[in-house]
């Protein structure tokens, strides 16, 4: 981490010719990959990433600069290059830095850069072993491990200084089975904000099993059917659709770009009144959580949807800046070579009162999804498609037969104006968020809901 007095004279040369707001981001990391395929280890990579990004912000644009030189020398040529980007004429400006202490902290009980690399391959092994132990129509098995400790650090023209030390680690089992002709995956991950205790909260083997059970019964799944009906969307299903469905048109940039079907909509009905979706990334041990955004704010839990009525959107400060309202500490980046934008932490549909078991009652025939698959949206329109990764017929109240080949099609706000039943549980998943050519952790999760009619792709007949 940089002087406090470097830093300093760093925002001054930078905001030298004018400018609205100016900051410095210092980053140290320092990842861990593991990478088994076809019972060999394939790769073992370790290393350290430093770099700095500086940004000024002037007449409502950006410039930003970044480097792997942390010298004082080039720091200060980085601002003066900035500094002259800015339009209007400026001059001295007075600042003086202050550290930001965090509101909130996380208990990190056994850090990974601690844990011998021994320790790690053998995570990686056993979950290889147990996955192909499993079944002999398990064909391949592919597990991944990562840790990653991310120090950074920023230093911002309000006067603020800001730390933050981040330790994620993560885990990944993806198997293919195939019999007489039919493949079918099975994949599941675990991780967040966490040391290598993540192993003793989600065992390694429970990873593998669950991956080969979900790849072997898909084997003998029959076609899942087609056509409009009702659908029950489990909480053990993770927060894909919510993510996606509503998640990003509510990402400040894009709702003011017009991009977003949400846009212009506060204090409008979005969803039903059983639906009330929030951003918080204060929760422990969640992969989306951190104690400061990547430009100094402190982490804070966000409510964008109560009762069904749009009551806001996720800022970064130049978007905030924009709507005269303040950042949600929603502003992230996936390094020092990255601008940052207003992103998702952990974002979820909060819990309602009926029981899980009650919603599978209400509904005669349809389908059930246990786990979600990929997805995607037009933010502009709403409408997604998603995959179902397990999927079950539903048969007078009851989960019967497995299925497979599943998808669900639909509109955002139609959908999530649509439910009518919420549960009390509440399940996550985690995922790495992609916008903009850049990647940040996130997680999301929602209750298992019940969806009185939406489109699913299969056998029409």
């Amino acid at each position: 981490m940089l002087d406090g007095e470097l830093l300093l004279r760093v925002l001054k040369k930078v905001m030298s010719s004018g400018g609205e707001y100016a900051d410095v981001f210092v980053e140290h990391r320092k990842p861990t990959s593991i990478q088994l395929e076809d019972n060999k280890i394939e790769k073992i990579i370790s290393g350290v990433d430093a770099g700095v990004g500086i940004r000024l912000i002037f007449n409502g644009k950006t410039a930003y600069a970044f480097s792997n030189d942390l010298s004082e020398g080039s720091l200060l040529k980085l601002a003066g290059n900035l500094s002259r980007a800015a339009a209007s004429a400026g001059g001295d400006r007075v600042l003086d830095l202050r550290k930001e202490e965090p509101e909130i902290d996380f208990t990190i009980k056994s850090f990974p850069e601690d844990v011998p690399m021994d320790r790690k391959i053998e995570i990686v092994r056993t979950a290889n072993k147990v996955a192909r132990d499993f079944d002999n129509r398990i064909k391949q098995v592919n597990v991944i491990y990562r840790d990653s400790i991310q120090r950074v650090q920023i230093a911002t023209s309000e006067g603020i200084i800001s730390e933050d030390e981040r330790v994620y680690t993560l885990a990944v089992v993806q198997v293919i089975a195939s019999d007489r002709g039919i493949i079918q995956t099975g994949y599941e991950p675990a991780g967040g904000f966490i040391g290598f205790e993540l192993f003793d909260e989600v065992p390694i083997e429970e990873l593998a099993l669950k991956a080969s059970k979900r790849a072997v019964m898909m084997l003998t799944a029959r076609r899942a059917p087609g056509g409009r009906m009702p659908v029950v969307i489990s909480s053990e299903a993770g927060g894909t659709m919510i993510h996606e469905a509503i998640g990003h048109g509510l990402e400040a940039d894009l709702a003011q770009q017009g991009l977003s079907v949400y846009s212009k909509k506060i204090g409008q009905q979005v969803a039903s009144p059983l639906i009330t979706v929030v951003d918080d990334a204060t929760l422990p041990n969640k992969r989306g959580s951190f104690r400061f955004d990547d430009e100094g704010t402190p982490s804070q839990s966000t409510v964008l949807v109560r009762d069904g009525i749009l009551t806001g959107y996720m800022y970064d400060k130049l978007t905030a800046m924009r709507d005269g309202v303040k950042s949600t500490g929603n502003g992230r980046r996936e390094s020092y070579q990255h601008r940052p934008i207003p992103r998702m932490t952990n974002t979820f549909i909060v819990h309602g009162k009926s029981l899980p078991e009650d919603v599978l009652k209400s509904i005669p025939k349809g389908l059930f999804v246990m786990k979600m698959g990929g997805g995607q949206v037009n933010t502009v329109t709403g409408d997604f498609v998603f995959d179902v990764q397990e999927g079950y017929i539903i048969e007078d109240g009851k989960i019967g037969v497995p299925v497979r080949g599943a998808t669900l099609t639909g509109n955002g706000p139609e959908v999530l104006k649509s439910i009518d039943m919420v549960a009390t549980d509440l399940g996550f998943s985690i995922g790495t968020c992609g916008k903009d050519a850049q990647g940040v952790p996130v997680s999301d999760a929602m209750p298992t809901i019940r969806i009185p009619e939406i489109v699913v792709g299969g056998e029409v007949g």
